[in-house]
């Protein structure tokens, strides 16, 4: 790692506890560094700290899902949400509380319903035995609609309150309620992306091509099959604690790219630290904007995550 790298590495780490220290001390209730520590202040000490870590788990989540998506695909508008993956984690979760499943058995729920919204994503874009890449972004924002109207529709139907509670957090929420539930999607999240790092140099061999990957020794079919499952896994358990997020896995790989480059060895770390800030940024945006009310992280990351989206989409018509 060279010097000028480890700048860059540092200067993120720097920014992500500024951004940390800022959210602790901001919210609907600012709260002064001489006041944090008083008895009377600790429940929003420890509901913002958790909130803060929950943030930063989901930033690191999704920015490597939105990697891994974008390298195995070779597909630059590649994300969990443009697929349909969160929506399909969301719309499982549901249904598992619909029929009355116990919340600790929310990630399997919620995985299961990412890997069938994959396979439908697949089967509409498939043409001819290829997915060409306009098809593909096409299939996944109609099943991420589908499927979100599904889960509103149930949501509005049921007699249940707490349903009727989960449409805030469908639309992206760092607020913890299980602590349990938290740490397990925790440990997912961090082998998740642990386990992706390890493939790092079969990702930037998979991104160069298909075929010289082939010649260079690395099973193709069965890398991309392991990584498109570690990217449900993940997407799937961040659904559970914190809801549908979208354009975090596409923004931040893209914009980390043009920092550090395009090697997943450096990109995937950097990627992780800059997602934490990103999210970190965005819970204490949502809390402090219009006080007391709190507005929804994935709001707030579609605003700002849109006009990303339509760049990189007429980048992309341009270039062909």
């Amino acid at each position: 790692m060279n010097r000028h790298l480890k700048r860059k590495i540092f200067i993120l780490f720097i920014i992500l506890a500024m951004a940390v220290l800022l959210g602790i001390f901001k919210g609907s209730v600012n709260i002064s560094f001489d006041k944090l520590f008083l008895k009377e202040n600790q429940p929003i000490l420890y509901l913002r700290i958790f909130r803060i870590l929950t943030a930063i788990i989901a930033g690191g989540g999704l920015a490597v899902s939105g990697i891994v998506l974008q390298s195995i695909l070779r597909n630059s508008l590649a994300e969990p949400y443009l697929l349909g993956t969160s929506s399909g984690a969301g719309l499982g979760a549901v249904i598992a509380l619909v029929i009355g499943v116990s919340r600790i058995y929310l990630p399997a729920a919620a995985f299961i319903g990412a890997m069938l919204s994959i396979i439908l994503v697949y089967a509409l874009a498939r043409q001819n035995n290829k997915i060409p890449e306009q098809s593909l972004i096409l299939a996944g924002v109609i099943v991420s609609v589908a499927l979100s109207a599904i889960i509103v529709f149930l949501v509005s139907i049921s007699g249940d309150e707490a349903l009727h509670g989960l449409t805030w957090w469908l639309w992206g929420s760092f607020q913890v309620y299980d602590f349990k539930l938290l740490f397990a999607v925790t440990l997912i999240v961090v082998f998740g992306v642990l386990a992706v790092y390890i493939f790092a140099q079969d990702l930037n061999a998979i991104s160069t091509g298909e075929e010289e990957a082939v010649h260079l020794g690395i099973d193709v079919e069965s890398t991309k099959k392991i990584l498109l499952l570690i990217t449900s896994l993940i997407t799937a358990s961040l659904v559970c604690i914190c809801g549908i997020i979208g354009f975090v896995g596409l923004m931040i790989p893209h914009m980390m790219r043009m920092i550090v480059g395009p090697n997943h060895k450096i990109l995937i770390p950097t990627s992780v630290i800059a997602a934490a800030i990103f999210m970190v940024a965005c819970d204490t945006i949502s809390r402090t904007i219009f006080p007391p009310l709190e507005i929804p992280i994935g709001v707030i990351t579609a605003i700002l995550g849109a006009p990303v989206f339509i760049i990189l989409l007429k980048r992309k018509q341009r270039a062909k």
